[in-house]
C-alpha cells in the first residue's frame, strides 16, 4: 500500500494516531511516496526494523561541506548515526562510563532543582496568574541536569538548549533555509563551546561524566578528540528531548482524561511508575526511527532492497491492539507496559534510565506541590512530527 499524507501537516501533527490505525490495519509496512521510504506501524514490524542487524543507522554527509562540516561530524561520530564495529566501540566506552551510579548520584541534584524550579513557578503564578509548564518546569530541569552530569560549568550554559533545538530540527521532513541555516551556526558554536569543556575537563579532571568520558578506556580503545565532543553534544540534545517532550505530551493527555489526573494526584508518589510509562508509550516524544538496509531483507512480509530505508513508526506500534489491550486508553495503571518509546536493540536509548529518574521527580513533585494544576489556555503544539511535544503550556495551580 502506498501513502501520501503529508507527516507535517498541522492536522497530522496534531493527531496522527487516525492515520496509523488505518497503516497498522494494512498488516505490513506501507510505502510512503513523499519520503521515499516504507513506515513500519504494527509493533512487530516497527520491533523487527528497530532490531535488524540487516538495517543500520548509514549517516550521510550534507553538502557543501564547507557549511555543514561541524554538523556532519558531529553525527557521524555519535553512537546514533554509527553501526557495529564503530558503534559497538563507541557504545562500550560510554556506556562504562555512563553508569547506572553516574546517574543515581543526580537524584539529590534533581530534587533541589525541581523544588528551585517550582518556587520560581509559583512566584510567576501569583504575579502573573500562570506559569508555562514546558518553559519553566519541563525544560530547565533536564538540561541543567545533564550539564552537571557532563561537569558544563552553570555560567556556561545558557545556549544549551537553543542550539539543541536549532540542531534536532534538522530531523524532522520540513525545513527552511533559515532551520538549515541555524543548525549550521548551532553546531558550530556548540561544538566550539564542548571543545573548550573537553579541554578543561582533560587538564583539570573532575567527578563527572566528560572527566570520565575522557579517561575510560575498553579493550585498549578510548574515544578520540571528536567523538568526545560529539557524545557530550548527543547527551546534551537527546538527553533532554526525551523528559521534555514526554512530560509535556503525558500532563497533555492527563489534562485532556480528568480522572486519570485527579487519580495520580491522589497518589502521585504511588503511581509514578506506571503512570510515566503510560505518558511515554500513549504519545511517545519520538515518533519516527529510519534505518537504512545493508543488504536485501523482508520485513513483515515486504521487501527491502539494500540500499532503501524503512522508519519504524513508535507511535504508531505503541498503539497496537495486538500487544496492549485497550490500546487507545490512556490507562495510568497499565501494567505491564512493553512500549518500545525509548526503541529497542543496539540503539535503545542510552538515557532511558536518566529521563525516567527525572520524570519520576518531577511528576509527583508537580502534582504534590500543586494539586491544583489546570491549563489556563489552549497549549502550543510544535509543529513537527519526528520529534513530537509542545512549545507552551500555560497553567496554574
Amino acid at each position: 500500500m502506498d501513502v501520501h499524507v503529508d507527516l507535517e501537516d498541522a492536522n497530522v501533527v496534531a493527531n496522527p494516531y487516525h492515520w496509523f490505525e488505518e497503516w497498522r490495519a494494512v498488516g505490513r509496512p506501507v510505502f510512503h511516496q513523499g519520503l521515499g521510504m516504507h513506515l513500519a506501524a504494527t509493533y512487530a514490524d516497527a520491533n523487527a526494523v528497530l532490531r535488524s542487524k540487516s538495517l543500520g543507522r548509514i549517516w550521510t554527509d550534507r553538502h557543501p561541506d564547507d557549511v555543514w562540516s561541524t554538523f556532519n561530524w558531529l553525527h557521524s561520530d555519535s553512537i546514533l548515526e554509527s553501526e557495529p564495529p564503530k558503534h559497538t566501540r563507541l557504545r562500550a566506552l560510554v556506556a562504562k562510563a555512563f553508569t547506572r551510579g553516574q546517574i543515581e548520584r543526580m537524584r539529590p541534584v534533581a530534587l533541589r532543582l525541581t523544588d528551585e524550579l517550582l518556587d520560581a513557578a509559583a512566584g510567576k503564578q501569583a504575579a502573573y496568574g500562570s506559569f508555562d509548564l514546558i518553559a519553566d518546569y519541563a525544560e530547565p530541569l533536564p538540561v541543567a541536569i545533564i550539564a552537571e552530569l557532563l561537569g558544563v560549568p552553570a555560567d556556561q550554559r545558557d545556549n544549551l538548549r537553543s542550539w539543541s533545538q536549532h540542531i534536532v530540527r534538522m530531523y524532522d521532513y520540513r525545513r527552511t533555509p533559515e532551520d538549515e541555516a541555524s543548525a549550521q551556526l548551532a553546531a558550530d558554536e556548540f561544538a566550539q563551546f564542548m571543545q573548550q569543556v573537553v579541554e578543561e575537563r582533560r587538564a583539570h579532571p573532575g567527578d563527572d561524566l566528560l572527566s570520565a568520558l575522557a579517561e575510560v578506556e575498553a579493550a585498549g580503545e578510548r574515544l578520540n578528540e571528536r567523538e568526545l565532543v560529539a557524545t557530550a553534544v548527543l547527551l546534551l540534545n537527546a538527553g533532554h528531548e526525551a523528559s521534555v517532550n514526554g512530560f509535556g505530551n503525558g500532563f497533555m493527555q492527563l489534562f485532556r482524561h480528568p480522572d486519570a489526573l485527579a487519580q495520580l494526584t491522589a497518589d502521585p508518589y504511588g503511581l509514578a511508575g506506571t503512570a510515566i510509562e503510560e505518558m511515554l508509550r500513549y504519545d511517545s516524544p519520538l515518533q519516527l526511527f529510519e534505518r537504512t538496509a545493508k543488504e536485501d531483507l523482508e520485513i513483515g512480509g515486504v521487501r527491502i532492497a539494500k540500499g532503501a530505508k524503512i522508519a519504524a513508526l513508535l507511535g504508531a506500534a505503541n498503539r497496537d491492539p495486538q500487544v496492549f489491550e485497550d490500546a487507545d486508553r490512556f490507562d495510568i495503571t497499565r501494567d505491564p507496559n512493553n512500549h518500545i518509546a525509548f526503541g529497542a536493540g543496539i540503539h535503545f536509548c542510552l538515557g532511558a534510565p536518566l529521563a525516567r529518574l527525572e520524570l519520576s521527580i518531577t511528576v509527583p513533585r508537580l502534582l504534590e506541590r500543586l494539586p491544583r494544576l489546570h491549563l489556563v489556555q489552549e497549549p502550543e503544539q510544535r509543529q513537527t512530527f519526528v520529534l513530537r511535544g509542545f512549545h507552551r503550556v500555560l497553567v496554574a495551580g
